[in-house]
């Protein structure tokens, strides 16, 4: 039987609806030291280096009262790397499941909250997470270029591709699920969001 994408429920909508109103277009910009929680720059410069895909999952995910692991329970520095080792060992106990990528797609659709994570195998250099958001897109065009996705990072996007949001990391995202990235999946309960 061929997999298809199940619709947008009104909780699916709810989702797209919170993700959009996330500003991360605006905030967790890449370069500026930001709080994690905010993404509003907390003090003044530049950082080659500095991205803040981690900080702004965990700040949507305390926003839902869902946990996954953030800032000061592990420093900014490796956050993404460690936030999937804490989903693989620890995730299923806080109410995560571990799905594959067109379950990660019909979940977001049906209102979950369902975050893509690599692990970067070289443990001096970041991984990367990103929320996937619900998309009409076919079955087609979600295996070859992956969920669609919510993410900060070396760019900020309130709507993309795991393929295009994952591009710097080239074995994070190979067609059909073939890559590295895993994704995880919790319920969320819209009652408790204002």
């Amino acid at each position: 039987i061929k997999a298809s994408i199940s619709p947008i429920t009104l909780n699916g909508k709810r989702l797209a609806e919170f993700l959009d109103h996330s500003n991360v277009d605006k905030l967790w910009l890449p370069h500026l030291h930001t709080g994690w929680y905010t993404g509003k720059q907390n003090k003044p410069g530049w950082s080659l280096h500095a991205t803040h895909c981690s900080s702004f999952v965990a700040s949507m995910a305390k926003r839902l009262h869902i946990k996954l692991l953030h800032p000061p329970e592990h420093p900014l520095k490796g956050l993404a790397n460690a936030q999937f080792d804490w989903l693989k060992n620890n995730g299923a106990k806080f109410g995560w499941k571990e799905v594959d990528f067109i379950n990660a797609q019909n979940l977001a659709n049906q209102g979950y909250f369902v975050v893509a994570v690599y692990k970067n195998p070289n443990p001096h250099k970041p991984g990367h997470i990103a929320i996937i958001r619900p998309s009409k897109r076919s079955i087609a065009d979600i295996e070859l270029n992956g969920p669609e996705e919510t993410q900060a990072g070396s760019f900020n996007s309130l709507d993309t591709t795991v393929s295009q949001g994952f591009f710097h990391h080239p074995l994070a995202w190979k067609p059909c699920g073939e890559g590295s990235i895993v994704f995880f999946a919790h319920p969320i309960d819209f009652s408790k969001i204002k």
